[in-house]
């Protein structure tokens, strides 16, 4: 079992700043990849990103890149996710997770086998 922990949600204007964090135990944090998801009121939960066991390969969503960037440190079994310029329509609570396959980087959450329990991160425009 994993368990995951994600911190660092607010409330923050448009244009500004947040990092999200997410420390894991109960594993080997580098036997995972690892993703985050996002869920707005009323709609489904999309893919944000995911970055493998390693760091070394990452992936996002169209509407977050060049705007976020995930990175993890296994030494502090945690990931990250640095949001940049953010928009009102980045409103969501903002969940991590970790999938078994640590060299995916898997947009689809049925691929993900454990999860946080979400950060609330709310947008002012």
């Amino acid at each position: 079992q994993v368990q995951l922990v994600e911190s660092g949600g607010g409330l923050v204007q448009a244009g500004g700043s947040l990092r999200l964090s997410c420390l894991a135990s109960g594993h080997t944090f580098s036997n995972y990849a690892m993703g985050w998801f996002r869920q707005a009121p009323g709609a489904e939960r999309e893919f944000v990103g995911a970055i493998n066991w390693s760091g070394g390969s990452t992936s996002y969503a169209d509407s977050v890149k060049g705007r976020f960037t995930i990175s993890r440190d296994n030494a502090k079994n945690t990931v990250y996710l640095q949001m940049n310029s953010l928009k009102a329509d980045d409103t969501a609570v903002y969940y991590c997770a970790a999938w078994v396959n640590k060299d995916g980087l898997g947009r689809f959450s049925f691929l993900y086998d454990y999860w946080g329990q979400g950060t609330q991160v709310t947008v002012s425009s």
